[in-house]
């Protein structure tokens, strides 16, 4: 092999490892958005609507607060057994290939680099540990100005895939 290949290849092996390792601390991130919502009901129905969606999520009110007129909702989200596998075949993948340019480095070390490859499940137990947490759903209602009284506005502050799917369920509609 070329005298600079291997260093060049090692180069790109490492920065491969510690996007590798950003990705597995990123599955962890808490992703909360803040989104205006527009519903063609009037307050009381949304807030049925919004504790029923919710309670089926799982999510039970925690906190009401009258004077702001607002409901926080906790729950606790599950880790996903799909993504704490994807990431250890990824790791174990990753690792391999890193030990496959060291093993042409330091050729006596050869199984000790192999080795590391069963370290790769402690990602996905980095993941479970990580992503089963008790999340927060905040709501704040109030009548659109200037809009009929069967118009509610809410702002929601939760996690973006929770947003989405009660977009999509009690068909609200985003204000610009």
């Amino acid at each position: 092999m070329n005298i600079i290949t291997l260093p060049s290849t090692l180069i790109l092996s490492l920065l491969l490892a510690v996007g590798l390792l950003f990705f597995v601390r990123a599955s962890t991130k808490e992703r909360l958005q803040s989104l205006e919502l527009i519903g063609k009901q009037d307050e009381n129905t949304l807030i049925n609507q919004l504790q029923e969606y919710f309670q089926t999520r799982s999510y039970r009110v925690a906190a009401v607060d009258r004077k702001q007129n607002q409901v926080i909702f906790e729950g606790f989200v599950k880790p996903s057994w799909f993504l704490a596998i994807f990431l250890s075949t990824l790791s174990a993948i990753g690792i391999l290939c890193l030990s496959l340019v060291m093993s042409y480095l330091f050729p006596k070390l050869m199984w000790l680099f192999f080795g590391m490859i069963g370290i790769s499940p402690m990602s996905g137990i980095f993941y479970w540990k990580k992503a089963g947490k008790l999340e927060k759903v905040i709501l704040k209602l109030s009548n659109q100005d200037n809009k009929p009284y069967d118009s509610s506005k809410i702002t929601v502050i939760a996690h973006r895939d929770e947003l989405l799917g009660l977009q999509k369920k009690l068909q609200l509609k985003q204000i610009d």
